[in-house]
């Protein structure tokens, strides 16, 4: 799953396993539930002292597989959302989708999401990443300063079991609940279940499981279950996994004939998820902030007038995209008034989102009361 680690930004910072490993603290040892398969016991804090020591040493061994991640956050229905493809990021909202990863070692990776009619694809080997897609039939070519770690991904953060084993890391501190859960077979491999539990009552949250391989320690799963439900809300996983060499032509891009070619030097991101050029148009999601801590933070971002007006206000098919979901949402959302101000309130199973009329975006997993409160005290 390290797969990404270059492109998809997977290594865990150390911070966040410090965080859970103090949750965790030195209470009774959590003997594993043994399930089938079985693995030794190991306690909570013990997977992630030791998950931790892995992937601060960058020991993440060369591997390729294909991840499937699954939502079903209860949002009304979406233009262009669901039914299995597509590759834009709000095509990931619904339905269940396939992620391609390939991992040779620091710097060079794959990822790619393929579409049902197109595909994306961002390959970095040494200082040079490509991104691809078919659909637009364009491909960038960026150069990576020296220095820099990382580079950007057109794929949503939550894409691969290890980010989102980041972000439900970086979640969990004093607030939280962690155990180790039955032993599980994910992609063919036996797995530790490590438990991470919410205790803030406003949290829309169940609990959230997370996979590890049980010999590398890598996340091989992540579910996110919601409150009174027995199913995941949202789920990420690998469904076939290979800790080998990829072969090296996995990391080499030949643009086709015909397709437009751009270059650049300093990578960022659009609003809408594309790479670019820095000082683009701010997009929907641009500016955005995360209000309050733990499992009741909440994102906080400005939305430009047009974006919940019509579609065709935006440029280029997926911003059309990101523009027609979000005029659906307002469509099904309630209006609500306090004395933060007055808005529209969309609830689902895992997540709550109001749009204030003074044009802010603000949602979390979390009950509406928490969004009331950050919408009077965040400008």
């Amino acid at each position: 799953m390290s797969k990404a680690a270059r492109v998809v930004r997977w290594g865990v910072p150390v911070a966040a396993i410090a965080v859970v490993a103090a949750a965790v603290g030195t209470g009774p040892v959590i003997a594993a539930v043994q399930g089938d398969p079985s693995l030794p016991d190991r306690t909570a804090q013990q997977l992630l002292a030791d998950a931790a020591q892995k992937w601060q040493t960058g020991r993440i061994p060369p591997m390729s597989g294909t991840i499937v991640e699954t939502a079903s956050l209860g949002l009304p229905a979406l233009p262009g959302v669901g039914g299995g493809g597509g590759s834009s990021p709000t095509s990931l909202l619904s339905g269940s989708h396939q992620l391609k990863v390939w991992y040779g070692g620091p710097g060079q990776a794959r990822v790619m999401l393929p579409g049902e009619m197109s595909e994306t694809d961002v390959i970095a080997n040494g200082g040079q990443v490509w991104f691809w897609d078919s659909g637009d039939n364009k491909a960038t070519h960026l150069k990576i300063p020296a220095g820099e770690k990382t580079t950007p991904s057109p794929l949503p953060s939550f894409a691969t079991p290890q980010k989102a084993a980041e972000e439900a890391l970086k979640a969990a501190g004093g607030d939280t609940a962690i155990s180790v859960g039955n032993d599980a077979t994910v992609a063919g491999r036996a797995s530790y279940e490590v438990v991470l539990t919410p205790k803030a009552a406003t949290s829309l949250v169940r609990d959230v499981r997370v996979a590890l391989d049980g010999e590398t320690l890598i996340p091989l799963r992540v579910q996110v279950y919601a409150k009174g439900a027995a199913e995941p809300a949202f789920e990420v996983g690998f469904d076939s996994v290979t800790f080998s060499p990829p072969a090296p032509e996995n990391f080499t891009f030949t643009p086709p004939p015909g397709a437009k070619v751009v270059e650049g030097s300093t990578p960022s991101l659009h609003g809408d998820g594309r790479p670019g050029p820095r000082g683009g148009k701010p997009g929907p999601g641009d500016g955005g902030r995360v209000v309050g801590s733990g499992w009741e933070s909440v994102i906080v971002a400005p939305i430009s007038s047009e974006s919940s007006e019509s579609p065709e206000s935006s440029r280029g098919s997926k911003g059309a995209d990101a523009s027609q979901a979000l005029a659906s949402v307002l469509k099904s959302a309630t209006p609500v008034s306090g004395p933060w101000g007055s808005g529209r309130l969309l609830r689902s199973k895992l997540v709550s989102a109001l749009v204030t009329d003074d044009g802010r975006l603000i949602a979390g997993a979390v009950t509406p009361e928490v969004l009331y409160r950050a919408a009077g005290t965040a400008g």
